[in-house]
This record gives C-alpha cells, sequence and structure tokens, in this order.
C-alpha cells in the first residue's frame, strides 16, 4: 500500500511538472507587439546600415523578454519583391524559426520552403537587434511578409 502511494505521488508530480512546463514554453511569456511609431518594420537599405520604415498593414506580431528568439510577425506590404531587391539588402540564409501554434499566422514551414525556391525572398530587417540575433523579413509576390529573429555568427570566434 505505501509503496502504491508512493509511485502514484511520482507520477501526479512528474505530470504537473510537464504540464507546467509546457504551457511555460508554449504560452507564459509570449507577449502582443505592438507597432507603433519607432517600433515599425523596418528594412537595411544597401547604400547603408540604419534601418528604414517599410509600408506595412495588418501587422501581428509576439515576443517575449525571455529570449531574443521569440518574435514573430506577420503583416502584408504593398512593396513589390522587385523594388525591395533593389532598394534592400537581401539576407544570406534565412531560417525562420517556428511559432507558437497558437500563433497561426506564422507558419515557419511553409516559409522555409518558399524561401527555399525563390517563390519567398528574405531581407536584413535590423542587424544585431540584439547581441548576436539579427531581425529578417521575408516578404511573398502577394505581398504577404513574416518577419522573426535570427542567430547571426557576430559572437562566432
Amino acid at each position: 500500500m505505501n509503496g502504491t502511494i508512493v509511485a502514484g505521488g511520482l507520477v501526479l508530480t512528474g505530470a504537473v511538472a510537464g504540464i507546467a512546463m509546457y504551457w511555460l514554453q508554449v504560452y507564459a511569456f509570449y507577449q502582443p507587439v505592438t507597432f507603433e511609431p519607432g517600433a515599425e518594420i523596418r528594412l537595411t537599405p544597401l547604400a547603408g546600415s540604419v534601418p528604414e520604415v517599410i509600408a506595412a498593414a495588418g501587422v501581428e506580431g509576439i515576443d517575449a523578454d525571455s529570449s531574443p528568439l521569440r518574435f514573430r510577425a506577420c503583416f502584408t506590404t504593398p512593396l513589390s519583391q522587385a523594388l525591395l531587391t533593389e532598394t534592400y539588402r537581401v539576407y544570406d540564409d534565412p531560417v525562420p524559426l517556428t511559432a507558437p501554434g497558437w500563433f497561426d499566422c506564422f507558419d515557419a514551414r511553409t516559409i522555409g520552403e518558399a524561401l527555399k525556391t525563390g517563390e519567398a525572398i528574405a531581407f536584413l530587417s535590423q542587424a544585431d537587434i540584439h547581441l548576436g540575433v539579427d531581425r529578417v523579413v521575408a516578404v511573398f509576390p502577394d505581398g504577404r511578409a513574416y518577419a522573426w529573429h535570427q542567430l547571426n555568427d557576430s559572437l562566432e570566434d
């Protein structure tokens, strides 16, 4: 009888800890991002290093203070890919990171495939937005666009 109580307690403790860890990873630290003046969507121009505000509508974003890599955003832009590639820096080796399942406008797998096939083009939004982290923006031909943070190699020896 005592062994059953101890085993049951261990199983219950493990289950509660597992549920708590899942909730902390997927829901707890995320908060909506507001894109007010000073925090708009920006891209880095070819001729310069200071990011410029671009036209963006329907911007939806999330972020968390717990990690600089948790930023994700979805929006649309009226700017064409041709105009963007002539004006802003294309980002080498973009790799969108997955977003929580409840942030359903951002599908990293779809964005990643579109980047591989050339359907979408990635641009440098801001280099070192956090130490060792760049903000990247991917734009589709129809104006759909997505932003995320990605590790850069500035901290490598």
